[in-house]
C-alpha cells in the first residue's frame, strides 16, 4: 500500500506540474522538453536538419581604372565604372585621407570626380556596387598622378585691384597652343558679387576671352579664379593657380558718328556731353563696331610708313592723349595738326578730338582722356568702312552675338 501510495504521489506531483505550464517552473519545464525535442530530432537521421551554403556571387563588376600600381597618372584620368548592378559606395582620398568629392550617376554605372585630381598625389579607391538581388561587388586600386614636366604661362589684361570700364573684356594668352579647351575654361571661373554670369570664347588655339552678356554694372566686384594647376594644357604640359580681384567703376560709353562727325559720351547720368571729333577718311575710313578702350598710351609716336596702302602726305607724329581701341592700331587720341573738328574726316583710321602738340589738360581730348579708363565702351557708327570689325581685333567681342560667344 505505501509503494502504491508512493507511485500515486509522485503521478501526482507530475500531472500538478503539468497543469500549471504558466508559471516559472513550466516555463523551465517546457523548455527543457523541447531541447530533448531537438536533440532527438537531431539525433533521428529522418529529421531535417540545418543546411549550409555558399555566399552568393554578385552579378555586379565593379572597374576601376587606373588600375592598382599606376603611376604618371594623368588627373583626369581616374574612371570608376559598374556592370550588372549599381554602384553604392565609392571613396577617393590621397595620402592624407582627404577625400575626393565625386557624384555617383543617376543610374548608378559610373562616378565622376568633381574636379581633375591634383597632379604628384598618391590617391587610394574604393567602391562598392550592388546588383538587383542586393549581393555586393567591391573592388580597390591605389596609383600616383603624374608630375608635370612643364608649365603653360596664362597672363591676362588685368591687375589686381584695378578699376575698368563697364565694356571690360578679360582676355587670357597662353604660352603654348592649348589642347584640352573644355577643360582649360572650366579651370578659370569668375566670381562677382552681384550674380552676374561671365563666358569665355575661344578666338585661336592660345587666346581665350571672358565677358558677361552686357555691359558690366557699374560698381561690380570681380574676382577670376585661375585652377589650372591639374589642368593638362597641352600634352604633359600644366598651368597654375592664383586669383586675380578687380573692380568695375563708374559707366562711360562714347558713341562716334562718323557721318556728323560728333561723339556723344553718356556717363548714365542723363546728361551725355558732345564732343566735335574728325574720324577716318574715305580713303582709310575707321571701322565701325563696338571697341573698347585697351590702353591709355599717352605720346605715341605715329608714322604712315607702317601702315599697309597708305595713300595721300606722308608723316610721322608725336600724338598726344593717345588710347588704343584695336590691336592693328584704331586710337582715340589729340589731333593739333587740323582743323576738321564736327566739319570733315581726314584721317587714317582713328578718332581725333581737338588738342596741342604734347598735350593739353584744358582741350577736348586732354579732358577726355582724363576722364577715360580702360574698359570703357567706343561705339562707331556711319562710317563708310565696309567691312566688319573682327571680334578679336582688340578687345571687340561685344561685336559676337552672345549666342555665338
Amino acid at each position: 500500500m505505501r509503494r502504491v501510495a508512493a507511485v500515486g504521489l509522485v503521478g501526482g506531483a507530475m500531472a500538478l506540474t503539468a497543469a500549471c505550464g504558466g508559471g516559472g517552473g513550466g516555463n523551465a519545464a517546457g523548455s527543457a522538453a523541447k531541447a530533448d525535442l531537438g536533440a532527438g530530432a537531431a539525433a533521428s537521421p529522418s529529421a531535417a536538419g540545418p543546411t549550409s551554403t555558399a555566399p552568393k556571387v554578385s552579378r555586379a563588376v565593379v572597374d576601376i581604372q587606373p588600375k592598382a600600381g599606376s603611376v604618371d597618372v594623368a588627373p583626369n584620368a581616374l574612371k570608376i565604372g559598374a556592370t550588372g548592378g549599381k554602384l553604392t559606395t565609392v571613396k577617393v582620398s590621397d595620402k592624407s585621407g582627404k577625400e575626393v568629392p565625386g557624384t555617383i550617376a543617376a543610374d548608378g554605372s559610373s562616378w565622376t570626380p568633381s574636379a581633375a585630381l591634383a597632379v604628384g598625389t598618391a590617391y587610394q579607391v574604393s567602391a562598392m556596387a550592388a546588383d538587383t538581388d542586393g549581393a555586393v561587388a567591391t573592388a580597390d586600386s591605389s596609383f600616383t598622378t603624374l608630375t608635370p614636366t612643364a608649365l603653360a604661362k596664362a597672363s591676362d589684361n588685368v591687375d589686381d585691384n584695378a578699376t575698368y570700364g563697364v565694356g571690360m573684356i578679360v582676355s587670357v594668352d597662353f604660352s603654348k597652343d592649348v589642347k584640352n579647351k573644355a577643360d582649360v575654361a572650366k579651370g578659370i571661373t569668375f566670381e562677382t558679387d552681384n550674380g552676374t554670369e561671365v563666358k569665355g570664347h575661344w578666338f585661336d588655339d592660345r587666346r581665350l576671352d571672358f565677358r558677361p552678356e552686357k555691359y558690366w554694372k557699374p560698381g561690380t566686384k570681380v574676382v577670376v579664379h585661375y585652377r589650372l594647376k591639374n589642368v593638362e594644357i597641352a600634352p604633359g604640359v600644366y598651368g597654375t593657380d592664383r586669383d586675380e580681384p578687380f573692380t568695375i567703376g563708374r559707366s562711360q560709353v562714347s558713341t562716334v558718328d562718323a557721318a556728323a562727325h560728333t561723339m556723344t559720351v553718356d556717363h548714365g547720368d542723363g546728361q551725355p556731353s558732345r564732343i566735335d571729333i574728325t574720324s577716318g577718311s574715305p580713303d582709310h575710313p575707321t571701322w565701325n563696331g563696338t571697341m573698347v578702350v585697351m590702353a591709355k598710351e599717352g605720346v605715341v609716336r605715329m608714322q604712315s610708313s607702317t601702315l599697309p596702302g597708305m595713300t595721300g602726305a606722308p608723316y610721322d607724329l608725336q600724338v598726344p592723349h593717345s588710347m588704343r581701341l584695336t590691336t592693328s592700331g584704331t586710337y582715340v587720341h589729340g589731333n593739333y595738326w587740323s582743323d576738321a573738328f564736327g566739319e570733315d574726316n581726314v584721317s587714317h583710321g582713328c578718332v581725333g578730338l581737338k588738342d596741342v602738340k604734347g598735350g593739353g589738360d584744358s582741350t577736348s581730348m586732354g579732358k577726355f582722356y582724363d576722364s577715360s579708363i580702360v574698359g570703357d565702351v567706343v561705339i562707331v557708327k556711319n562710317s563708310t568702312k565696309k567691312e566688319t570689325l573682327d571680334p578679336a581685333n582688340g578687345l571687340s567681342g561685344w561685336n559676337l552675338a552672345w549666342s555665338a560667344w
